[in-house]
């Protein structure tokens, strides 16, 4: 529902988003509190079957977090939701509220400690519904979650592995009875190569079906209990989530401690990659059993992967001009007047949202309205607060020839090396460019890093007003082959074209060569783990002043 005018890069799913100009979509924390907390009251009762919100744990496993973490952070964020929404409704009616809210969590590929993550989730919502909220009946109780596998673990190198570890981690949240997941969604096994085709796809839903239909996983109570090791984990992660959650409310609840759990979340993923590049942690086909024969789900002409055709964005544009071509603008304009009146009356906004989807307003038309009257949000990167890298063995070495590397280009330059990590594109997988700054800043470079999607005209405003000497570019959307030649371009009329530009993210070879012969100074995909070594080739090409 986006103005054409604000729209970029490539689509996925021949789905057209919002782009917006000033770089985010988000809500202030507070104003999407009282709305989700509206959107649950609303539907509670007049959907009572609707489940108005999934809580989403997923993209914390994404961001680094611990089980542990998982689960305190996904509790107090529901915790965060059920206050907003308690004085909504009539107190009798708040039970059936709480069954109504669902989670969407990630599964690992630490097979018993996930599960016992599932069994520690279960007890402490368990706990979370009687305790705090009083709620007597079970079944209004009950942990609802839907699923997708783990992404963070894919790997671009042998990516058929990825078929065995997408299999482990759909167990983890299926064997246990009593912690099952009530719907899965599977990544396909090259999504750290680019976009998944069809049959791709087709395989995911071939494994569930397996999973489902042929064997006797289903027909079975939970085969997990009295298991003496199983409860002795399930305790452990439970009072160690327990006492993160009350850690985090003390601190005011999600939305107060959301700078506290991001540079969590950082730290923790920071330990992750030390781990790999160290070796303790094996990741098999990346720092372990390297040697490798061709794959030939890799061969063909398309690469293992699906190629987008830019003829959908004009498509998609074209249908999006249609529509408001054709609708009642008079019904619009006053559809979007009485929102904006019951955002800054404090009423419900469910039903103005209605009757302005009924006039045929657009989402984006929507999400503007409401961000007129309540502004826009930029959450907290935790790459500042994030603790410094202090690897051993050959990770202290790697480091170090990054800080030798830092210290050379400084000579260059006569001065402080300054490098911007910039996401541009509508994916929020952070952690690549937060792991970057990270590891850029402990090696001694001063880094500028504002965040989750900036337009290109924004990075090169701010490559520009800060004067750096380096730009970093992290992207996962699918959108490098339009974003990436805007900031070149953009560079250059800003008479900037000197500085390098480095690309990190999912990005196929040969597009890898494209942007290469674009002007961009090196391409680092998920196969390059080594954080030290990519900072310390970034430092090699910073220029004289």
């Amino acid at each position: 529902g986006a103005d054409p005018a604000k729209l970029t890069g490539t689509v996925q799913n021949d789905i057209i988003k919002e782009y917006l100009s000033r770089g985010t979509y988000i809500f202030p924390p507070e104003p999407s509190l009282t709305l989700i907390g509206q959107v649950a009251a609303y539907t509670s009762r007049h959907l009572p079957k609707w489940n108005p919100m999934n809580v989403c744990s997923y993209h914390l496993q994404e961001a680094g977090a611990t089980p542990e973490q998982e689960l305190a952070y996904a509790l107090a964020t529901a915790t965060a939701v059920l206050d907003a929404a308690r004085g909504m409704v009539p107190a009798e009616e708040f039970p059936r509220l709480v069954g109504r809210i669902s989670f969407f969590v990630n599964a690992g590929i630490r097979f018993v400690t996930e599960m016992c993550k599932m069994r520690a989730f279960v007890d402490l919502w368990d706990e979370i519904c009687r305790e705090r909220y009083g709620v007597e009946d079970p079944k209004f109780r009950r942990f609802r979650y839907g699923v997708q596998v783990n992404s963070l673990g894919l790997t671009e190198a042998q990516p058929e592995n990825n078929i065995a570890r997408i299999v482990l981690e759909m167990l983890a949240v299926t064997l246990s009875k009593d912690a099952r997941a009530r719907a899965v969604q599977l990544p396909a096994w090259n999504e750290a190569l680019g976009l998944p085709r069809p049959w791709d796809q087709q395989l995911s839903l071939r494994i569930q079906q397996v999973l489902a239909f042929e064997t006797d996983l289903l027909e079975h109570g939970d085969i997990f209990n009295g298991s003496h090791v199983m409860e002795a984990l399930t305790t452990e992660v439970a009072d160690a989530a327990r006492a993160e959650y009350t850690k985090v409310l003390d601190m005011g609840g999600s939305v107060g401690a959301v700078e506290y759990m991001k540079a969590e979340l950082v730290r923790s993923n920071a330990a992750r990659l030390r781990r790999i590049e160290s070796g303790e942690q094996t990741v098999v086909g990346v720092n372990a059993y390297t040697e490798s024969e061709p794959s030939p789900l890799m061969a063909g002409m398309d690469g293992g992967i699906m190629k987008v055709d830019p003829a959908s964005e004009a498509e998609q544009i074209e249908r999006l001009e249609a529509h408001r071509a054709t609708r009642d603008q008079a019904a619009v304009d006053a559809a979007l007047a009485d929102l904006r009146e019951a955002v800054r009356s404090g009423a419900n906004v469910m039903p103005a949202s209605i009757a302005a989807a009924r006039a045929g307003v657009t989402t984006g038309e929507w999400t503007e309205s409401l961000r007129e009257e309540w502004g826009t949000y930029r959450g907290p990167t935790g790459v500042s607060a994030a603790a410094a890298t202090t690897p051993t063995g050959d990770g202290a070495a790697a480091l170090e020839a990054a800080r030798a590397a830092v210290r050379r280009a400084e000579e260059r330059t006569g001065g402080k090396v300054r490098l911007l990590v910039g996401k541009p594109g509508l994916d929020g997988h952070s952690s690549g460019a937060e792991q970057i700054a990270v590891r850029a800043r402990d090696a001694g470079f001063e880094v500028i890093y504002e965040g989750i999607r900036l337009t290109p005209a924004q990075i090169v405003r701010a490559a520009v007003d800060e004067d750096v000497d380096l730009v970093g570019l992290s992207i996962l959307s699918g959108s490098h082959g339009a974003l990436i030649p805007e900031v070149l371009e953009g560079l250059a009329a800003e008479d900037a074209a000197d500085i390098p530009v480095v690309v990190g993210g999912i990005i196929p070879a040969d597009d890898a060569e494209v942007l290469r012969a674009a002007g961009v100074a090196a391409v680092y995909t998920p196969k390059d783990f080594e954080v030290s070594r990519i900072i310390e080739e970034m430092a090699d090409l910073v220029q004289p002043r």
